[in-house]
């Protein structure tokens, strides 16, 4: 089950307090309980005590930008993050998809859209099961993905996937050894078609790989199929 807006709470981070303010009524009006913070320090100060369900992001802020703020956020949580971009800074949003962002909108932006992307992150983040019955695993050399628990595991330590990166080795988990397009891995992230999300997705498998390979560039188990897209190739 996935969470919805009545149980969902939301940090939104934007220095413009304007913009701060529209998002945070709209977001509430729609069932979410949100907090705000205007700027990366305010946030580190308001996480030290809460937990949230989400992360919505502006890259431009001063202080520590929003691409470094996911940067530092991803040594310690898996929280999802949804950057708030300008429009036309596509290198702002493929650094912020690198630092580990789940995705991006870029301004200006139609709320609907930004509810419809909040709840598209939130439909894959994992929920825990309270009863686990024998795990099914796949052996990815020194690495081991539990299907079930969408975890992953290096010996006794558990490597933090982003809700992004969990989604996605659901996806290739279901057909090991059968190659995803890039195309159906949009769709089945819950994305609007098109280029750019197919390039978005290139850059969470370039993610996903230095997690799960010994070498990156020479990928062992997530393989590149010319013509056809990705494959997960276990042991």
């Amino acid at each position: 089950m996935s969470l919805t807006q009545n149980d969902a709470h939301l940090l939104i981070v934007d220095d413009d307090e304007r913009i701060r303010k529209l998002i945070q009524q709209f977001l509430s009006r729609n069932g979410f309980f949100t907090t705000s913070a205007r700027d990366a320090d305010h946030a580190r100060r308001l996480l030290e005590g809460l937990d949230f369900d989400l992360i919505v992001l502006d890259v431009m802020m001063p202080g520590d930008d929003g691409i470094t703020f996911t940067r530092e956020l991803r040594q310690t949580r898996d929280t999802p993050i949804l950057l708030l971009t300008a429009k036309g800074e596509s290198n702002d949003r493929i650094s912020g998809l690198e630092a580990g962002a789940d995705d991006y909108l870029p301004k200006p932006f139609e709320p609907k859209e930004l509810l419809l992307r909040i709840n598209a992150i939130l439909r894959r983040v994992p929920q825990s099961q309270e009863v686990i019955d024998v795990p099914k695993t796949l052996s990815l050399g020194d690495i081991r993905y539990d299907i079930e628990r969408g975890e992953m595991w290096h010996g006794e330590d558990l490597i933090r996937l982003t809700a992004t990166e969990v989604q996605l080795m659901k996806i290739f988990a279901t057909r090991p050894g059968e190659p995803v397009s890039r195309a159906k891995l949009v769709e089945d992230l819950g994305r609007d078609r098109g280029q750019a999300q197919e390039r978005a997705v290139d850059v969470q498998i370039t993610r996903l790989r230095r997690k799960i390979e010994a070498d990156p560039k020479q990928p062992r188990y997530l393989q590149t199929v010319r013509g056809s897209g990705y494959m997960l190739a276990p042991d």
